[in-house]
């Protein structure tokens, strides 16, 4: 089982197989909203389930434009759901996973325009910031719809060094940070440790 953030980005093929599964599972959570759900609450301060949609297929588009080079910070800027967003997320999320399927995937830059002005990365660095946002984000739709989601031992168990090395410090407290500081919950294990560390509650709403 991959237990370090060295071991992840090593992992290859490994590392996109438990992307795809993040997303996957992320693809099933969706499917079970209605367009009344849209304007509920979610987990992400100040988003309803529209926001954190619109948030979460822009991203798979990015990803994907960022595996092909292209570095265009307009492919990141959300658009308005249409009358499918269940059908609407799957697609961006089969389009990103394919993208992931390509050949020679692992080897290409990812020039990432929301990142410090445009930072460059290797293709298993920023698919790893991909697939932390996946397991957060399907928790966050789950939590949404009043579910849960599950994630397997050990996709939970490579998740957590990724989430441990995200930066911490008074930047994750400006408004639009993409993860809150650090929630103390000395007691969670296992994907309630994720959610902590990266700044949900994982008793939200509670």
């Amino acid at each position: 089982m991959i237990s370090t953030y060295e071991e992840l980005l090593a992992a290859g093929t490994e590392l996109l197989a438990l992307d795809a599964r993040a997303v996957r599972t992320s693809i099933e959570v969706v499917a079970g909203l209605a367009i009344a759900d849209l304007d509920a609450p979610t987990p992400c301060a100040g988003w309803t389930l529209r926001d954190l949609l619109e948030h979460m297929i822009v991203q798979h588009y990015g990803f994907a434009a960022a595996a092909r080079g292209e570095s265009d910070l307009a492919l990141w800027k959300p658009q308005s759901l249409g009358d499918d967003p269940v059908g609407e997320y799957r697609a961006a999320a089969e389009h990103v996973l394919a993208t992931f399927a390509e050949p020679g995937i692992l080897e290409r830059q990812f020039p990432l325009p929301e990142v410090r002005d445009g930072v460059v990365i290797p293709a298993p660095l920023a698919i790893s910031f991909h697939f932390i946002d996946y397991i957060v984000h399907a928790w966050d739709v789950a939590r949404a719809l009043g579910q849960t989601v599950e994630f397997d031992a050990d996709l939970l168990g490579a998740g957590l060094p990724v989430a441990e090395a995200v930066p911490r410090g008074p930047h994750r407290e400006r408004p639009g940070a993409s993860f809150a500081p650090e929630v103390t919950a000395p007691e969670a294990s296992g994907l309630d440790r994720i959610l902590a560390v990266l700044g949900r509650s994982p008793g939200w709403p509670e």
